[in-house]
């Protein structure tokens, strides 16, 4: 993932930051609760595409 496309990236929801999941491919945003998913390199930023983060997933 590109840092200064991740600098400029926030969650569609909150218009929080997002962390970068390197192991699952996902823009993690902890204030929604909502990992988004990378495909082919692309972020899919659709809250409809979005998983929701579990408990532990929400605490780290």
């Amino acid at each position: 993932m590109d840092k200064k496309l991740l600098s400029i990236l926030v969650c569609p929801v909150t218009k929080a930051p997002l962390e970068y999941d390197r192991d699952n491919q996902e823009l993690v945003c902890r204030a929604s609760g909502l990992a988004y998913p990378i495909r082919d390199g692309i972020p899919v930023m659709l809250e409809s595409e979005a998983r929701t983060l579990s408990s532990d997933e929400k605490l780290k």
